[in-house]
């Protein structure tokens, strides 16, 4: 097992990591539960694939009751925390009680968002079991859930106890889901890291394929990364933003499309593809590096098709997300590989280019790529 502490401003917890992380579980949970009552909350598809193993894992923890709910993007809405917060009440759980977020993203920002309101806070364990969660939305503290004007308007920082990821469970996704969480990886490597980019230049193929040995190395390079950018930013009010890049366009597709069209990877995907080409108009980029980030982003697989909506709807989009201030957008532009500002003001006339050339600059790094 390998372990990396994240340290923030209110609290430090560990990141636990590797092959055969969830046989620990039972043993993590009852040194932190200190006798409260363990809650595990999940969805029925991630319990039909990891339930045994978690339940294995908890086979020491007396009374770990299951709360099972809808883990669509679609569904995640306030009042799956009402329905949760009430099944805690009428489990009688109090303050001491410990929650066990099992499942990917929307699974951990329900259920950290949950910990966070119930009683006013109650402690909270995340296992993810996505890549993205693994990666990157596990860690952090940040929570939320969706209003149709938005995704995750509605939220609170609230920092887990433990973060429990075991690749492993990784091998119960199908391939669509995987990929969503590569982008992600790919965001990393374009932001902070040269060497990881690199690496996913050179082994792409084989993390697709799930070779464990290249998937051991991203997670533990993409935890440290996210630890560290945690660690000197908990409330992303500063270099934390960096860690946006794609998503000013990503958040505006699920909510143009109602969160049913793309998976949240996929849409960031999208997302750095727009950054990217809008960071060439600005002569933020150069297009060597804007081919290449295109040409790994291609690599990865197909992408769901763009929404058939107008610059004006987009912006408008764009403008309802959380990270607009006083009505503008301050956006995070790769500035060459391993490297990204934040903050940056982008004329709209320049998001429209962008969105109009989005079909054909990814149509042409997939080309590129097959040839």
């Amino acid at each position: 097992m390998n372990k990396i502490i994240a340290r923030t401003t209110s609290t430090a917890y560990p990141v636990i990591y590797g092959r055969g992380a969830l046989a620990r579980l039972g043993q993590l949970v009852r040194r932190i539960s200190h006798g409260g009552e363990v809650f595990v909350l999940s969805s029925p598809r991630v319990w039909k694939f990891c339930g045994r193993a978690v339940t294995q894992g908890l086979r020491r923890t007396s009374a770990a009751r299951v709360i099972l709910f809808d883990d669509r993007e679609a569904a995640k809405r306030l009042a799956i925390i009402e329905m949760i917060c009430r099944r805690l009440v009428r489990a009688r759980a109090d303050r001491q009680a410990l929650l066990v977020a099992v499942g990917g993203g929307v699974v951990g920002d329900v259920a950290g968002f949950a910990a966070a309101s119930y009683l006013r806070g109650v402690r909270i364990v995340h296992v993810p079991t996505t890549l993205v969660a693994q990666v990157d939305s596990a860690i952090g503290g940040k929570t939320g859930v969706d209003l149709p004007e938005g995704k995750n308007l509605i939220g609170a920082f609230h920092q887990p106890q433990l973060v429990l990821a075991d690749p492993s469970l990784l091998r119960t996704l199908p391939p669509r889901q995987f990929r969503s969480g590569v982008y992600e990886v790919i965001k990393y490597g374009v932001i902070g890291d040269r060497e990881l980019f690199e690496f996913l230049e050179n082994n792409l193929d084989a993390l697709l394929q799930m070779d464990i040995r290249a998937l051991e190395w991203v997670i533990e390079r993409c935890v440290r990364a996210k630890a560290r950018v945690v660690s000197r930013d908990e409330r992303e009010v500063g270099p934390r933003q960096v860690l946006n890049f794609g998503h000013t366009i990503g958040h505006a597709l699920e909510t143009a499309t109602r969160y049913k069209q793309f998976l949240h990877g996929e849409a960031v995907a999208w997302g750095m593809l727009g950054a990217t080409l809008i960071a060439v108009a600005l002569d933020k980029l150069s297009e060597r590096d804007a081919v290449r980030i295109a040409s790994l982003v291609a690599r990865c697989g197909p992408l769901p098709r763009l929404p058939r909506i107008s610059p004006v709807i987009l912006s408008r989009a764009i403008l309802s997300d959380k990270k607009s201030r006083s009505g503008r957008v301050r956006w995070v532009m790769p500035r060459h590989i391993g490297a990204a500002d934040i903050g940056i003001d982008v004329p709209e006339k320049v998001v429209a280019m962008a969105w109009r050339e989005l079909p054909i600059f990814f149509a042409q790094a997939r080309r590129s790529g097959r040839t």
